[in-house]
């Protein structure tokens, strides 16, 4: 039997421990189904390293990738890291200035897109970037090669004895990708992962899935990203199926049609789908709309571990017939556990998801860090709400005297590429790599995160608040998208907020104010004053220094693309404020105006 050391060992490992089926890996092409058996998955990979090979790509090489979640990106992934070339994925959706920057620094040899809308950002860079020899698109691409082609070049030159001979030489401690994180400042830092790394998390959590080969997950967030490709790992390390979602807003779509027992998700998605059943639910009339109400607010109430008495489990199950029922249907049918990452989970959602049926998993982790540190499990005390779960297996954990956590492990990262100031900034010497999270160790070796070092602000008037705590609760709200608190040496906190314009609007439906267009609306005397009763409602929750003064509502969606979301949807908090430098001068100085 193939021991797991090195990440492509998870082919051979796969193909000796399940049994064969056709669907290892899953993608949607043209309304069907692409399925792929192991078979299959090994073959392309092992061409891709041919083609490699014939190309002239040695040990150590980078070859870059920009293409969204697909059966491809695991054929080059696997088909990279067996020559002992190193795998640089890039998100598909960062800026020109960043695509030029990333390229250049690692000094990437080849990259492979996949199609027009990547090529149409970045052909006019490509030229400038030296190091790099070919470009490959995974569908027709005016002026460029296939990447069927590439692979037909594989199998024409297939050198087996020397791909082994170079895979043998290949070491847990080497080099296997170099992820450049978004960052919300600067210049994208080059986080280095050896193959060591990313397994010692795979094995780390492996425990947590309820299923084994039999079992299937939905996966759509995006493969660049060290949160779902180390998961993407993990399947295949247990034999779970992977199914790739179309995009974003077919995710719920997909997942009626493949039935999945696993999605891993970030906290913006699984918002979005509760103010969607929300704003089903208030569509209802009677005794449905009463009924729906009743089993929601019985769900927001839930307790782990039947803490809530025989009684309440009873309503429980009245309620999951009448009305959580639907909300199972509508994910498949089927979910066993839902993973959320990549930012704080209201825990008002994980209360309703548990009491629905849905056991909601969060887990806390960093680039560097490959990712998981912490993760809630199903094991006795491996979960309580507001945490992160338990840190994991061979990771420890300490706080440091000013609340940040410091941990240290064979997660942590060998360093930044070509970066080694920033990496003695990041990893003291003793090898404590410190987070820049604040939080603490509660029983049970539970972590609870409690703000972000460098976002904690001191007002004015010498009181520190943690704006993600404040932009959490008030997220509850159903008529706010986004928010973002500010009043960094102000003497009050205030915030921008973006509102759910489909719960507005419906809101207007109802009290019967004529819509027009979202940047109207915003500017209503009456909206803002409704918005001021829902600040009121939320700043009862804080203290009278940490509680928002003032607001100011956004005319649109942030989104990745307009700039104020990286590319795993934490605010851009920075480039935020200087957009929005106008909004956020208003603001203050009406405070010193008066």
């Amino acid at each position: 039997m193939t021991k797991v050391t090195r990440l492509f060992d998870l082919l051979p490992h796969y193909s000796e421990k399940f049994k064969p089926k056709e669907d290892v890996i899953a993608g949607k092409e043209h309304g069907e189904w692409k399925k792929y058996s192991i078979m299959e998955y090994r073959q392309m990979a092992d061409a891709i390293s041919y083609a490699l090979l014939h190309s002239g790509i040695s040990k150590g090489d980078m070859i870059a990738t920009i293409m969204p979640s697909r059966p491809e990106w695991n054929f080059l992934d696997m088909g990279i890291m067996q020559v002992g070339a190193v795998h640089v994925p890039v998100y598909p959706t960062i800026s020109e200035s960043d695509y030029k920057y990333i390229l250049s620094h690692a000094g990437v040899k080849m990259l492979f897109i996949s199609g027009k809308e990547i090529y149409r950002k970045i052909e006019h860079i490509v030229p400038e970037v030296t190091s790099l020899k070919a470009v490959y698109s995974v569908k027709k691409t005016d002026g460029l090669p296939l990447l069927d082609e590439f692979i037909a070049i594989g199998q024409q030159h297939q050198q087996p004895e020397k791909l082994e001979k170079l895979k043998s030489v290949v070491l847990p401690e080497d080099l296997a990708t170099v992820i450049y994180t978004s960052g919300t400042t600067g210049n994208p830092k080059g986080v280095m992962l050896s193959h060591a790394n990313v397994l010692s998390n795979v094995k780390g959590v492996a425990h947590i899935p309820p299923v084994g080969e039999e079992g299937k997950a939905v996966s759509y967030l995006p493969l660049c990203h060290v949160y779902e490709r180390m998961l993407n790992y993990l399947y295949q390390y247990l034999g779970i199926s992977v199914y790739y979602a179309e995009n974003v807003g077919s995710v719920v779509d997909n997942m009626r049609e493949v039935q999945p027992d696993i999605l891993t998700t970030v906290p913006r998605l699984l918002e979005k789908v509760y103010d969607k059943i929300i704003m089903n639910g208030r569509k209802l009339k009677g005794i449905k709309r009463m009924i729906f109400f009743w089993a929601l607010n019985l769900g927001l109430k839930y307790e782990l571990y039947g803490a809530k008495g025989w009684f309440y489990h009873l309503k429980l199950r009245i309620a999951g017939k009448l009305v959580f029922s639907k909300w199972r249907a509508a994910l498949g049918n089927n979910v066993k556990v839902i993973v959320s990452g990549g930012a704080a989970l209201q825990p008002r959602l994980s209360r309703v998801f548990w009491a629905a049926g849905i056991p909601v998993l969060e887990g806390y982790g960093l680039t560097e860090t490959s990712p998981v540190i912490a993760v809630s499990d199903f094991d006795p005390n491996g979960i309580s709400f507001g945490t992160v779960g338990r840190i994991i297996k061979d990771v420890e954990v300490k706080i440091a005297p000013d609340g940040e956590i410091l941990t240290k492990g064979p997660n942590v990262m060998m360093g930044y590429y070509r970066e080694p100031e920033l990496t003695k900034e990041a990893i003291d010497p003793d090898g404590w790599f410190h987070t820049g999270d604040v939080g603490k160790i509660e029983p049970h070796n539970l972590l609870r995160i409690t703000g972000r070092k460098k976002e904690i602000f001191k007002t004015s008037l010498g009181k520190y608040i943690s704006p993600e705590q404040l932009e959490n609760k008030f997220k509850e709200s159903p008529f706010i998208d986004t928010i973002m608190v500010m009043g960094e040496n102000q003497k009050f906190a205030a915030a921008l907020i973006v509102p759910d314009f489909n719960h507005l609007r419906s809101w207007c439906a109802i009290k019967e104010v004529p819509y027009t267009t979202d940047a109207e609306m915003v500017n209503l005397p009456r909206i803002k004053k409704r918005y001021e009763v829902e600040i009121e409602k939320y700043n009862k929750f804080f203290g009278a220094t940490e509680q928002i003064k003032r607001f100011e509502l956004m005319d649109r969606e942030w989104t990745v693309d307009s700039g104020e979301l990286t590319a795993s949807l934490k605010l851009r908090r920075r480039f935020i404020c200087e957009k929005y430098n106008h909004l956020t001068r208003k603001i203050f100085e009406l405070e010193k105006n008066q």
